[in-house]
């Protein structure tokens, strides 16, 4: 199964955790603040991480800022708060999941091997082999002024370059290849997330906020359809 690092301060927490973790048959390594989940990190390769956001020495946000310059490790984040900002934060920061306590941990593990089957998608993707003259997918709104790039997944916003994490990219990607379609809430997260996302839909309003910030300016181009999803149009 998988090894995965556990880290916060509350010994209670990581023992709850811990032992439904095993029971599922994977291996747990601990830890008790940011600093020391760094250090493992750079030591030992891990499958997953699942941390706290408030911790001594180093919080969970620093500590993921600083494993996310060397390792693509998935994370998923705990946190006693639920604010959106939270949620927002993460996200930015390149976690997988955020879950807030109190959790059930039977739900917790759905949430690993959900985040590690995605992640396992990734990894066994079909790379095809570029051929010796490749030429881009490229897409232009408002006379230019938004412009993306499908193939090489850039996107400028008046000439400067976005930065958005991965899966803003797909989310948005997926939606100017359907754009001025209506596309419901379940229809985004399947696409994008995948038909075995364990989670709810918040996720996607949080994501849809992220790309509005990305967009700058244009970020009225992705129209909130209520009761129904969004939509991707350039021509309002």
């Amino acid at each position: 199964m998988y090894h995965i690092l556990v880290v916060d301060d509350e010994e209670m927490i990581r023992k709850l955790i811990s032992k439904y973790a095993v029971y599922e048959g994977h291996t747990i390594t601990e830890a008790a603040d940011g600093m020391e989940a760094i250090r493992l990190c750079r030591e030992e390769k891990f499958d997953l991480m699942i941390i706290d956001i408030m911790m001594p020495e180093l919080d969970g946000f620093s500590a993921c800022r600083e494993i996310r310059k060397f390792s693509e490790i998935p994370i998923i984040m705990l946190s006693a708060r639920g604010e959106e900002y939270d949620k927002i934060n993460g996200f930015e920061l390149g976690i997988d999941d955020y879950v807030v306590k109190p959790f059930s941990p039977k739900e917790l593990m759905l949430r690993v091997n959900a985040v590690m089957k995605r992640a396992a998608g990734r990894a066994s993707a079909p790379k095809e082999s570029a051929p010796e003259e490749p030429k881009n997918e490229i897409v232009e709104f408002a006379d230019g002024g938004l412009r993306a790039d499908l193939t090489a997944r850039i996107v400028y916003v008046d000439g400067k370059r976005a930065d958005m994490t991965p899966k803003e990219y797909d989310l948005f990607f997926y939606m100017i290849r359907n754009k001025n379609i209506a596309l419901t809430r379940e229809k985004l997260i399947t696409e994008v997330w995948g038909y075995d996302y364990f989670g709810d839909d918040r996720t996607l309003d949080t994501h849809i906020k992220l790309l509005r910030k990305s967009l700058g300016r244009y970020a009225d181009f992705i129209v909130t359809l209520r009761g129904v999803g969004y939509r991707f149009d350039a021509e309002r």
